[in-house]
């Protein structure tokens, strides 16, 4: 009776199919961990308990046969663009943890279950892309993270796979014990990434002489904010070290961005939403006699992933913030209030971490997750870094099995 209804049920969904002695339907595998439908443009895989849907182009255009894809490359080999969009299987079977699936014209795909299973969009959405741990000030000192050393740092990778884990968690991290030079800071941010040029240089050394049209160039205090806010793709990692302080003040001030954020999304999701949502401009404008610069980024103060709405950038400089004109003005009002009660999170003192940076101190910060400022200082204080680029980081870590 149950294959009956099977197929009065199928015969709705399908035609017929070309050769008579193969068969849509239900199918048994010989492992009692999957069972599998074979729909009109799509099969419904349920493994270990897991439903899962895929499209029939998307497991042709993922066949992994030495003719569609390079194993020696990890690339793709098959032309999507010549996948006929209605494309179905011909024959289905699960043989020793495997789908296998024969096409028109004979072309066989062989997938491991649990490769579907771990590349499904139902595992995507419930997975993280990147685990971390969230901080406010007490958070991050009792776990009491200890600074890399210098000379180990730059010699034995378990120091910098320790170094990696440790920004990849909390969004910042520090060497100890480097040379106050340059050059050190230099070979030092090397080991981590490849330096990202910028109008600033590669690597940069200033003390407060105005000699950008920039506020870090001063004595003054600089509240809380990611860099680059104004470049289409903001700075991902940014590196300080202070060569020299002859004087008093001068602080570093770390606050967790996405701590902030996500206090703001579970007291104001609508709040939260709209700040993902709106576009703003951020722009740094310079006109003195050595530089000319005019540069202009568009992004929302948070980006989040689409598929599972975790937090991935946010974009904060209430100085770079360039005029707002994408809003409309049935809007404006409403992200005001939304700025203003992340802000009000951003500056709650508990929130706050400030370090000393004293000469042979190097921090790593997460620019698109851990905004930085600095109290007011006196005297000659010499600072050196540079901005690293994210992506290299992020591929040193999935090199030493960090991130998937």
């Amino acid at each position: 009776m149950y294959r009956t209804l099977q197929a009065l049920r199928l015969a709705r969904l399908l035609p017929a199919a070309k050769n008579p002695n193969k068969s849509w339907g239900h199918v048994r595998a010989r492992t009692s961990s999957a069972s599998f439908h074979l729909l009109e443009d799509c099969l419904e895989l349920n493994y270990e308990g897991k439903p899962m849907i895929f499209n029939y182009v998307w497991l042709r255009d993922h066949c992994r046969s030495e003719s569609s894809y390079n194993s020696s490359t990890s690339q793709r080999v098959g032309d999507t663009g010549s996948i006929e969009l209605s494309i179905r299987p011909e024959s289905s079977a699960v043989e020793d943890d495997h789908l296998i699936l024969t096409w028109q014209g004979g072309h066989v795909s062989k997938y491991r279950l649990s490769w579907l299973a771990e590349n499904s969009y139902e595992e995507k959405k419930q997975a993280t892309v990147h685990p971390r741990i969230l901080w406010n000030s007490d958070i991050y000192k009792n776990a009491n993270i200890t600074s890399a050393n210098w000379e180990k740092f730059m010699s034995c990778d378990s120091e910098l796979k320790k170094f990696l884990h440790d920004y990849l968690q909390y969004g910042i991290a520090f060497v100890d014990g480097v040379p106050a030079t340059v050059e050190a800071t230099e070979a030092v941010t090397q080991r981590v990434s490849l330096i990202r040029e910028t109008t600033y240089g590669r690597m940069w050394s200033f003390t407060s002489d105005f000699s950008r049209g920039d506020t870090a160039y001063s004595q003054l205090a600089l509240d809380r904010h990611t860099d680059t806010s104004y470049f289409q793709e903001p700075s991902g990692i940014q590196v300080f070290h202070c060569l020299k302080h002859e004087g008093t003040g001068g602080r570093t001030l770390l606050v967790d961005g996405f701590y902030a954020a996500e206090k703001l999304r579970q007291r104001s999701p609508e709040s939260f939403d709209l700040l993902c949502r709106v576009p703003i401009s951020h722009e740094y404008v310079e006109n003195t006699e050595s530089h000319r610069n005019h540069i202009r980024g568009v992004g929302p103060i948070l980006s989040v992933y689409p598929w599972n709405n975790e937090l991935f950038l946010i974009r904060y400089n209430n100085y770079d913030r360039a005029v707002i004109n994408t809003v409309p003005h049935d809007t404006v009002k409403r992200w005001y209030e939304a700025h203003r009660e992340l802000t009000s999170e951003l500056r709650r003192p508990e929130n706050e971490l400030w370090v000393k940076l004293d000469p042979g101190k190097v921090i790593f910060i997460d620019n698109w997750r851990v905004l930085h400022g600095r109290e007011s200082f006196s005297g000659l204080r010499q600072l050196c870094g540079c901005y690293l680029t994210r992506d290299d980081v992020l591929s040193t870590a999935r090199c030493f099995s960090l991130l998937p």
